[in-house]
């Protein structure tokens, strides 16, 4: 009797109880989250939010579209958020043509000067940045902080200065004096150093160099991959400016064969009322101007979300 029942105690309270895997993963499945959970409403409000904010941006754009349609006497006698009789082909060969085709010509300028000044000012700002976070040389910290003074610095009040500097040496009413001032972006010199410091190692840089490969062939074979999503960045911040840039060459220049498609509309809209007819070209040609800006953001956008989030993660 003795011997079963020492042999009974332990095998009740011997061993230490545990639980079979699947309980233990459906207790905690069960289990309310350890986060902190959406309240329906905070959702709800912040849904209202962004409701509202579209609406308010895309407002204009659709009046713009609207008002693009329609003929001289409809743009004032109809409402001017719907359609009514659609003439947007003949108001298109109109502006298209009208003084011997002068807004292609816009259209062909802002291209220009967006397109070649956003690739040259990516590609500097891009070597530059990577320099600042790869290399150590003294000023280095002095260099990066006066970049970050010229971010705070806006860009109109630079056009005055630069308009001295340039008359200086009679280079004002020409192409580089739209171009030149494009190509120098400080906001992505920073960017580019932030990002290079974060996504290039150096055992990759110090690899790539016992490989025998340059600096410069180090770079733009190994870091622009690696810094792409920050350079596309950088491309659709310099592209939207200078596309957007209206001051600089309206102090700059005087041939409207060289004027941006921003400075032709302006020019067009400051004498509507000698001119009434420029009313609807000046519409149609706002649309048309903000097509190319479309067309990128719809291209490069996947790069761009991929370059900010992970600048925000690393």
């Amino acid at each position: 009797m003795s011997t079963s029942t020492g042999s009974a105690v332990p095998a009740t309270t011997g061993a230490p109880t545990t639980q079979p895997p699947s309980t233990r993963g459906r207790r905690r499945t069960g289990s309310p989250a350890a986060g902190p959970r959406e309240s329906v409403l905070s959702r709800t409000g912040a849904m209202l939010v962004m409701a509202v904010f579209t609406l308010y941006f895309l407002t204009p754009i659709w009046w713009l579209l609207v008002a693009s349609t329609k003929s001289r006497g409809d743009l004032t006698s109809t409402s001017g958020l719907w359609f009514s009789d659609i003439q947007l082909g003949e108001n298109l060969a109109g502006v298209w043509a009208y003084q011997g085709g002068i807004l292609p010509q816009w259209l062909l300028n802002s291209l220009v000067y967006a397109g070649g000044g956003a690739f040259v000012a990516t590609l500097l700002a891009g070597m530059c940045g990577y320099a600042l976070a790869k290399y150590r040389f003294p000023g280095r910290e002095v260099l990066f902080n006066v970049v970050l003074g010229g971010v705070l610095v806006p860009a109109t009040a630079l056009a005055l200065p630069l308009f001295l500097i340039f008359s200086t040496f009679d280079a004002t009413n020409t192409f580089w004096s739209v171009f030149l001032p494009s190509i120098v972006s400080p906001f992505g010199v920073y960017l580019s150093r932030i990002f290079a410091a974060a996504s290039v190692p150096d055992e990759l840089l110090e690899a790539a160099r016992l490989d025998g490969a340059g600096e410069v062939r180090t770079y733009f074979t190994v870091s622009v991959r690696l810094m792409f999503p920050a350079l596309v960045t950088i491309f659709l911040f310099q592209f939207v400016a200078i596309w957007n840039n209206f001051f600089l060459p309206l102090i700059m220049l005087r041939d409207s064969e060289l004027f941006p498609v921003t400075l032709g509309l302006y020019n067009w809209n400051s004498v509507v009322n000698q001119l009434p007819e420029l009313r609807l070209y000046v519409l149609v040609g706002a649309l048309v101007s903000i097509v190319p800006l479309i067309l990128v953001f719809l291209l490069l956008q996947r790069f761009w979300r991929s370059g900010l989030g992970t600048g925000s993660i690393k």
